[in-house]
């Protein structure tokens, strides 16, 4: 996770002249228009706590979702990046199946290799596609991991991931660890994911339209309103680590 943090000052040093540009202008960077060695900074950064805690601590703190992807569950990992948390979720739960969906078609071509590297081609599938136009439906389990406050209608991400769940499925939703108020993340970690979020997070955001931006600090309560702005019947905190806060929302 060190090597991932220190990579993405790297990348984000490399993006001053377009940053400042889209101060002035207000247009945003989209995630692609980014150095290329982001895509990989992401993955170095996240895959720690994905190796760690995802299948030993997060999903066990869900309703019922670890005796369903230990039988035969259908799950979607949308913004999925490299699949960095897909092959951690097809290695625990051999049963299950997977559909890796991100909209960057590099991330996705780089996904494949590490897929058939890992041997889980057979279980898991890959969708070049933005949240909101995905055609895989019918999941027992729909997860936004570490990516939702970067899309620029969470909102309409929900919706759409609303209506690709089975009846009983729910969404799983790993963010930043935040607290709920500005003051309150003026602290190391909170500096660093207001900087990070101020070049990427939110820069995508912005560029994808900025219907809702979130921003990497959204804070639960702006995390909630975008579920209850879906009509979700329960959005609860499960767990949480240092780096991460991990919610649970059902229809």
């Amino acid at each position: 996770m060190g090597e991932g943090a220190l990579a993405f000052f790297s990348v984000m040093h490399a993006a001053d002249e377009k940053m400042q540009d889209a101060f002035i202008t207000g247009s945003g960077i989209p995630w692609g228009d980014h150095d290329p060695r982001l895509f990989e900074a992401t993955e170095r950064f996240f895959r720690p706590s994905y190796r760690t805690h995802l299948t030993a601590d997060w999903i066990p703190a869900l309703d019922g979702v670890e005796d369903k992807l230990v039988s035969d569950a259908r799950v979607a990992d949308v913004g999925c990046g490299h699949a960095a948390s897909t092959i951690v979720l097809a290695n625990a739960y051999p049963d299950s199946s997977f559909v890796a969906i991100d909209s960057h078609s590099g991330s996705i071509e780089t996904a494949k290799e590490r897929v058939s590297k890992a041997g889980l081609s057979d279980r898991i599938e890959f969708e070049v596609a933005s949240s909101a136009d995905y055609v895989s439906s019918d999941f027992d389990r729909i997860c936004f991991m570490d990516c939702l406050h970067d899309m620029g209608d969470p909102v309409g991400a929900v919706t759409d991931a609303k209506q690709a769940l089975s009846e009983g499925g729910s969404v799983f939703l790993v963010e930043p660890f935040t607290n709920d108020t500005v003051e309150d993340n003026f602290n190391p970690l909170g500096r660093l994911f207001y900087s990070a979020s101020t070049y990427l997070c939110s820069a995508n955001s912005i560029a994808q339209g900025g219907v809702h931006s979130l921003g990497a600090q959204a804070g639960e309560p702006g995390l909630r309103e975008v579920f209850e702005q879906d009509d979700f019947g329960s959005f609860k905190r499960a767990t949480e680590t240092p780096f991460n806060i991990v919610y649970e929302a059902k229809p």
